[in-house]
């Protein structure tokens, strides 16, 4: 059982939200991203912050248009509005990324989030047993350590959004132990 692993368990919020997505009727579901990271910093550096603003999710499926996705994320907002969701079909979000063809699935796609140490995921599988996804291990979250994912590093395009992304969001300003990796 990885840090992480157990961080998450503990944690009755996180949990409890992982809940709500596995009953979501979507195909290849996770927790993911700025939800996860910022909980871990948040964790490791004694920030008491609940979960309760960017709760990002996604799934994969050619089937759910974009309207679709839309008016799924408002009955979550409706039903659990104690929650900012962020829900995103995977299928359509390459268009985000520079020079990016069509995601295969959830893990393809947060396998090519900009940055390693956002690019995690985590849900409750078939015996609700709890499932992570950390496609670059969890050295560098939990050493606090911002550095490109391989996608976002090989194409001069992507990085350029890497860049871009790790300046606007300041996160040194919440989380003075980053370490941000720009080459």
């Amino acid at each position: 059982m990885t840090k992480i692993y157990h961080m998450i368990l503990c944690n009755s919020d996180i949990m409890k939200i992982l809940a709500i997505i596995k009953s979501l009727p979507l195909n290849d579901c996770w927790l993911c991203a700025g939800t996860l990271r910022n909980f871990i910093w948040n964790k490791l550096s004694g920030i008491n912050e609940t979960l309760t603003s960017d709760i990002d999710v996604v799934f994969f499926d050619k089937n759910i248009s974009y309207e679709e996705t839309v008016a799924l994320e408002q009955q979550l907002k409706d039903n659990y509005p104690q929650y900012d969701w962020e829900l995103k079909n995977e299928f359509y979000m390459n268009t985000h990324s520079p020079n990016t063809p069509k995601y295969t699935s959830s893990k393809d796609a947060i396998s090519k989030f900009p940055e390693k140490c956002t690019a995690v995921g985590a849900r409750l599988d078939d015996r609700n047993q709890l499932e992570l996804y950390l496609p670059y291990g969890e050295e560098e979250i939990l050493n606090f350590i911002v550095s490109p994912t391989p996608y976002f590093e090989e194409d001069l395009l992507r990085y350029n959004v890497y860049l871009k992304r790790v300046d606007k969001k300041k996160w040194n300003n919440i989380w003075p132990r980053l370490t941000i990796i720009k080459k």
